[in-house]
């Protein structure tokens, strides 16, 4: 079961991404001008994502996958024109809103679910990948373990996510972003060493089938995560 801990930063990300930075994210997920701080953190978004991508199969037809903390659905569309059925998930009815709208051009019926909630209620049901990408990089280790673990007990083949690395220059662009107005700062993201995070995972049963496989690091600019993939055994 999520802690009370996550169930706390889970409101708080909802609040930001309907309240406070609806203009914002949609802009950085667009096309549209952004500053040039956003426009690193839009590269290495579009770079991570097209890593995450790159471990899945390039033909995902007859797979079911979760896209766990969807934004404004980018993935989820990609993973749907390989041939997945795609449950898209995010707290945000914003940004679900604006993926919607997005999605709805495209020649993909059938293919995406597109739902206002939480990653981890089970009732969405099993998956052959899951994929949360920057979507678990505000709670702290013990929260991402507890996150994997329910996700992994509905997951057949991979678990891909990312997590924010606790690095010196991180710690640095932590500070840079105090300097930010209030309204405009982002939830705080919860660095973590991936030894702890190893430490909290070999501690779930139900993520013994599984073996990390690959991690990745990307850097942006502002923007900085570690994509890490844990694979069914």
């Amino acid at each position: 079961m999520p802690s009370a801990t996550y169930a706390a930063r889970r409101s708080q990300l909802q609040t930001y991404f309907d309240r406070t930075a609806v203009e914002a994210w949609a802009r950085l997920t667009s096309d549209a001008p952004v500053s040039r701080i956003r426009a690193t953190v839009r590269a290495g978004r579009d770079a991570m994502r097209a890593e995450l991508l790159s471990w899945l199969p390039e033909d995902l037809s007859g797979r079911r996958l979760l896209d766990a903390g969807c934004g404004t659905g980018a993935l989820s569309l990609e993973a749907a024109r390989r041939g997945a059925q795609v449950v898209a998930i995010d707290v945000s009815p914003t940004l679900i809103g604006l993926a919607r709208e997005r999605s709805r051009e495209l020649a993909l019926p059938g293919r995406l679910d597109f739902r206002v909630g939480d990653m981890l209620d089970e009732s969405l049901g099993r998956f052959d990948h899951v994929v949360a990408m920057d979507s678990l990089i505000h709670y702290r280790s013990a929260d991402i373990a507890r996150a994997l673990a329910v996700l992994g007990r509905r997951t057949e083949t991979s678990l891909l996510f990312t997590v924010a690395p606790r690095t010196a220059l991180l710690t640095l662009m932590h500070a840079a972003g105090r300097l930010f107005p209030r309204g405009d700062r982002a939830p705080a993201i919860e660095p973590v060493t991936e030894r702890t995070l190893r430490r909290r995972i070999a501690r779930e049963e139900s993520l013994s089938p599984f073996g990390l496989a690959r991690s990745r690091r990307i850097t942006s600019g502002f923007y900085l995560s570690n994509a890490l993939e844990l694979a069914r055994r």
